[in-house]
């Protein structure tokens, strides 16, 4: 990070248009008009990119809120009241982009729709409700949630369109710095072990790719390169294979299994974090704290430990 450089500081770097944010230089997109059809379109797309990527089963229609409130508020046990707390968010959004679709349509027809409309105001408490249940609601790894992707939506209709633009380069800058650091953790886990020489390379590669990924929009022509890159690098580091010795002892199948599945762990963690585009602290701090765990074993286990 340069604390010479302000965040939101605009430059040209290697022909590209970016932003400056928390020590990352991002590309920029430019937002369109401030109205509601851009709204509207940025909500849908917010609500389609959130249950993208929650658990399963929660994406319920809503014309069935009422149903789906009942069905949470009747029950009593706490492990299926939160699935069915998941699931009354889930139709508490989808209420909420009925809604707004709905008035984009009128407007498109001439009817003027104020902001203190009784259905604006409908939507902006059923985006609300949807926020504070989205505590209950997994990311699809099932290790915890991810509270930004539920407050959005409910920040892109409370705010310009223009300034929510702005506040996501805050949120991809944490995220690049998020995959910076699983990265480094897994390079200085595995770099001096024999059984997993040249992994380090491939976990570089795949961390660069994933950053280019998160600050990347799908509506982007570029994502026809880099999705491919990404998928590609991923692959590699499923296929690396630990080098074992001819003659393998019962602990260096056990170590190099213990440490493969570390690797794809982190793959899988890298790739959550690029694709969502925003933090999970609780599972970064998880993992690395099973990298050290891992390195002190593997220091342990060595000849003069």
């Amino acid at each position: 990070m340069n604390p010479d450089i302000p965040n939101g500081t605009l430059d040209t770097v290697d022909g590209v248009r970016r932003v400056y944010y928390d020590g990352y230089w991002m590309k920029v997109y430019d937002p369109p008009a401030d109205s509601l059809q851009a709204k509207k379109t940025l909500i849908q797309a917010l609500t389609r990119r959130l249950f993208n990527h929650v658990e399963h089963g929660i994406n319920i229609p809503g014309k069935r809120l009422e149903d789906a409130r009942r069905a949470f508020e009747t029950e009593q046990d706490p492990e299926h009241k939160r699935v069915k707390g998941a699931m009354l968010a889930g139709a508490l959004f989808n209420r909420a982009t009925d809604i707004f679709t709905k008035l984009v349509e009128l407007q498109a027809l001439g009817i003027e729709i104020e902001t203190d409309n009784a259905l604006m105001r409908e939507c902006g408490v059923c985006l609300q409700e949807a926020l504070n249940l989205g505590r209950m609601v997994l990311h699809r790894s099932g290790e915890e949630g991810i509270d930004e992707l539920w407050g959005e939506p409910f920040r892109a209709f409370s705010i310009p369109v223009e300034a929510f633009y702005e506040s996501r380069y805050v949120k991809i800058a944490q995220a690049l710095r998020d995959i910076d650091r699983v990265a480094d953790v897994m390079i200085a886990t595995f770099k001096d072990n024999p059984l997993f020489a040249g992994v380090e390379a491939l976990i570089a590669e795949f961390s660069r790719i994933a950053k280019v990924k998160c600050e990347t929009l799908r509506t982007d022509e570029a994502i026809f390169e880099i999705w491919p890159n990404f998928v590609v690098t991923s692959e590699r580091m499923a296929a690396f294979a630990p080098r074992l010795s001819c003659t393998p002892t019962a602990e260096e199948r056990q170590s190099a299994a213990d440490g493969l599945r570390l690797i794809m762990q982190g793959r899988d963690l890298l790739t959550y974090i690029a694709r969502a585009r925003v933090t999970m602290p609780k599972s970064a701090r998880e993992y690395m704290e099973r990298c050290e765990q891992y390195a002190a074993s593997q220091r342990s286990a060595s000849p003069g430990a």
